[in-house]
């Protein structure tokens, strides 16, 4: 069985390409970066979802689809008309929410749109956003000067969100469904720094700062985190159109769900878990 996994560099991706090679599949990686590191032995292809005629789908019969709105229609039709029978998209648990109308959605509505066999993945808070959020604060001076710590996640380790990816590539009864993913239970900001330096066998503190500071810190950073801190602080919603985070029920999207276990027969990941995993990329 020969498996397109686009995104192959990216946070869920990376875990996708090698859980499937180890289940002895052959897998083509798609991704933009020419120094990419992908075990063998996966086939890299360099290309671009915004460049359909790019992606490879030579024998290719199921796809693992990275989120690109601007073009998903086309590479969708080129993937149903090469062949391609079944589609796991990665999503985000706002389709579910009602918060994402012009980036998941559209994706997610093309894959539908196209006949074949799909699966959407929902997953909510990534478990590495702490470290595109933090890693720099952590790295130079062990402490995170960040908003409201007592604030709560259910993040979720990228491998757990791959895992069920993985499943649902490789095996029947998921066609046509929705997961939505979160990790095991609820976690502060507090508690995931003071998780990271557990992890890392060292103090590392938590210094409040209010909404606006914290932003002024992320832009100054720079990257995913300049880009992202207007939403991610609560200054701008998550899609044009889409409902205020001001009026919306928390209490549902707060709620550990049971999905990764029901799907891989396992209880997910903890946070505690990720950051040992992940503790070199914050020495």
């Amino acid at each position: 069985m020969r498996i397109l996994v686009t995104g192959a560099t990216g946070q869920v991706g990376r875990h996708v390409v090698a859980q499937l090679v180890e289940a002895g599949c052959s897998v083509v990686a798609l991704t933009r970066r020419a120094d990419a590191d992908l075990p063998a032995p996966v086939e890299v292809v360099r290309g671009d979802l915004l460049a359909p005629a790019s992606v490879p789908f030579d024998g290719v019969s199921r796809m693992f689809l990275f989120p690109e709105p601007r073009t998903a229609r086309e590479v969708v039709a080129r993937a149903v008309e090469a062949g391609v029978s079944r589609i796991v998209t990665l999503s985000s648990g706002a389709v579910t929410g009602g918060f994402d109308t012009d980036f998941q959605l559209p994706v997610e509505q093309a894959v539908e749109a196209s006949g074949v066999a799909w699966t959407h993945l929902r997953p909510g808070d990534f478990a590495s956003n702490t470290l595109r959020l933090w890693g720099p604060m952590i790295r130079s001076s062990r402490v995170v000067r960040f908003a409201q710590p007592a604030a709560p996640s259910l993040a979720i380790h990228e491998a757990d969100i791959a895992a069920v990816g993985v499943a649902a590539l490789l095996s029947d009864g998921h066609a046509g469904r929705w997961y939505d993913l979160t990790g095991p239970a609820l976690i502060t900001r507090r508690e995931q720094v003071a998780a990271i330096g557990e992890a890392l066998g060292e103090e590392v503190r938590f210094e409040e700062v209010d909404a606006a500071e914290a932003r002024e810190i992320l832009r100054a950073q720079g990257g995913w985190a300049a880009a992202n801190a207007d939403f991610l602080l609560g200054f701008a919603d998550y899609s044009a159109g889409g409902p205020s985070f001001e009026d919306v029920d928390w209490s549902a999207a707060l709620t550990p769900l049971p999905t990764v276990e029901e799907v891989l027969g396992r209880p997910p990941r903890t946070f505690a878990q990720w950051a040992r995993d992940n503790v070199a990329a914050f020495r």
